[in-house]
């Protein structure tokens, strides 16, 4: 089974490789460098390959007349897990909004759900010696792809052994929202995809299925998906019983 669409929810404006090649990047200012999209695309994926990364899908995506990127590359490898796909998900700006970044996700088959753990494992500001800097932070946050799929799996059995009832799942959406991981109005539709989700591989009552009705909901922001993923994860991983050990170790590569 191949996850057959990278779906970009952030109110982007899908594009292709050679209209991202054609967007032009401001000129520095004092210590401000901004770097082109398609050149921190072409990093990560040099990066992946070298990695023995074979990437099977992608997306491209572009906000604010050009201004703002967001990407998603599906890796895979010899154990490449039939369930999900690895996601490296790739932001960059031209308006000083955020940082050149890179998160590692997953993605379900079944429903093409995102989620993202350790919110951001790279982060390089717009500044002097970007382009020198680059291909080593990228290279060390790729690194983590097999330790990443390592804690997904262990995330998903976990939660999939987990049993749970009405009580203990809406308890757990509301501290969720507490934690920041879902808003307040996104808490009817989690309800909803719990009570009635809309694939029937998530009807079985447990911590799986509560998981997917959360990221089935969490679909429409891509640019908050990282830091509410890591928030869920804190949240389900600790009532599952996990170890946090995975879930602090993300380390975050800003200079």
């Amino acid at each position: 089974m191949k996850l057959n669409n990278l779906v970009l929810h952030c109110g982007a404006a899908t594009v292709s490789r050679d209209q991202l090649e054609r967007v032009v990047t401001p000129s520095p200012e004092g210590r401000w460098h901004p770097i082109s999209h398609h050149s921190l695309v072409n990093q990560v994926q040099s990066g992946l390959e070298a990695a023995g990364m074979r990437i099977v899908n992608t997306a491209h995506a572009l906000n604010r007349q050009g201004a703002q990127y967001f990407g998603l590359m599906q890796v895979s490898d010899d154990q490449a897990s039939e369930e999900w796909g690895t996601i490296v998900g790739i932001r960059n700006s031209h308006d000083k909004r955020f940082p050149a970044a890179l998160a590692m996700g997953s993605a379900l088959f079944v429903c093409d759900n995102l989620s993202f753990q350790g919110q951001v494992v790279l982060s390089r500001k717009h500044t002097t010696n970007i382009m020198r800097d680059l291909p080593q932070v990228t290279n060390r946050a790729i690194g983590r792809l097999a330790s990443f799929a390592g804690t997904t799996e262990q995330r998903a059995n976990t939660y999939k052994e987990r049993e749970m009832g009405n009580r203990e799942a809406h308890d757990l959406v509301i501290r969720s929202l507490d934690a920041g991981a879902i808003t307040i109005t996104m808490v009817p539709k989690v309800l909803q995809q719990w009570r009635t989700p809309n694939h029937p591989e998530f009807r079985d009552r447990s911590m799986w299925s509560l998981y997917n009705a959360f990221t089935e909901t969490l679909k429409g922001g891509l640019l908050k998906l990282p830091f509410r993923s890591d928030a869920l994860h804190g949240v389900l991983d600790t009532a599952a019983g996990r170890t946090q050990k995975a879930h602090k170790s993300a380390v975050v590569f800003e200079y």
